[in-house]
């Protein structure tokens, strides 16, 4: 085994943005919603629902169901579900909900959510796209989402080619939710412009949608948020029917992928020998006399140590190289993380 020290024009530092789908399904949109009896009728129904992108009951020839998204309901006061404790008004799932976004997203107790520079609303719907399938972030300008009540249809997507300058909070960067498609509300003159200035916000480096449901009840007439506060309203259930309905859900993932490029050099005069204990007989001579004037060697991997000898990778090659004093060879190697 040969050693050699690398120089410091020998690694190179890189970074590539990679988009993919999010999705479970590997295509842009998703248009098949479904959702668990199981969950509904048990206690995680009152907080949020999980939706798949194919029935979680059993596997179908495309594998195993898994979420795509959650969706659940917060109100400060603790309306559209049943309080915890009939002596102790307003705390309840939904005030709990309310609560860990709050904290989340505002990075503050006392606050509330505004859109668009309206008041400050006490209820928001939560799309919490899984982490699992965002990876590192959202890509802005891919999110495109259709809601609709059966007799109405409301296109959404972000605002980011629309703004010059992003604004920024606890949770990274923030977008205005607008109507229209691929980041813009030029889309055609479908748009609809709410008296609220937005219909939410989008955090694509938390893969959260937060959206505002009285901003969303202007144009689906025909659908309204429960805000009562005895029963629990299942307004998650009752938004999730929103998307089916709309039959359209577009995201894109967008990560960073940092490489190390190793160069090793290897010139002619050098590893032309085999470090072999083998190659070497009991009194210390080349076992064969070829390997002194015409010595060859074969490359067949590269191990990179630190400075206390200890391997830290191994990159092997497809085929081992042949090396002697007349040849000389680069080996790129490439570490992504």
């Amino acid at each position: 085994m040969s050693f050699k020290r690398f120089d410091n024009e020998d690694v190179v530092v890189s970074a590539d943005s990679i988009t993919s789908t999010v999705w479970s399904t590997d295509t842009y949109g998703l248009t098949s919603f479904h959702t668990s009896s199981t969950q509904v009728a048990g206690t995680s129904g009152d907080y949020y629902l999980d939706v798949y992108h194919q029935s979680p009951v059993g596997t179908t020839t495309s594998g195993s169901a898994a979420i795509q998204y959650s969706i659940a309901y917060g109100n400060s006061s603790g309306l559209g579900s049943a309080v915890y404790n009939s002596s102790v008004a307003g705390k309840s799932p939904s005030s709990t909900i309310y609560g860990q976004y709050r904290s989340l997203v505002l990075g503050d107790e006392d606050s509330d959510f505004s859109f668009g520079g309206s008041p400050s609303t006490k209820g928001i719907f939560v799309i919490s796209v899984d982490r699992a399938r965002y990876k590192e972030k959202i890509l802005p300008g891919t999110f495109n989402i259709k809601l609709g009540d059966g007799s109405n249809t409301v296109h959404l997507t972000d605002n980011s080619n629309d703004i010059s300058t992003v604004t920024f909070n606890d949770a990274g960067r923030v977008y205005e939710i607008i109507s229209g498609s691929n980041g813009s509300s030029h889309d055609g003159g479908t748009g609809y412009s709410t008296s609220f200035g937005s219909f939410g916000k989008f955090l694509p480096d938390v893969g959260l949608l937060i959206l505002n449901p009285t901003a969303i009840e202007e144009p689906l007439s025909g659908w309204n948020t429960d805000t009562g506060s005895v029963v629990n309203g299942k307004n998650n259930i009752d938004f999730s029917d929103l998307i089916s309905s709309g039959s359209l859900f577009e995201l894109n993932s967008e990560e960073t992928i940092s490489s190390n490029y190793i160069f090793v050099r290897v010139r002619n005069s050098e590893f032309n020998y085999s470090s072999n204990p083998s190659n070497i007989t009991g009194s210390g001579e080349l076992r064969h006399d070829v390997m002194v004037n015409s010595p060859q060697t074969y490359i067949t991997s590269v191990g990179l140590y630190n400075e206390n000898n200890d391997l830290l990778a191994v990159a092997k090659l497809s085929s081992p190289l042949l090396k002697d004093f007349t040849k000389e060879a680069l080996v790129r190697i490439k570490l992504d993380y």
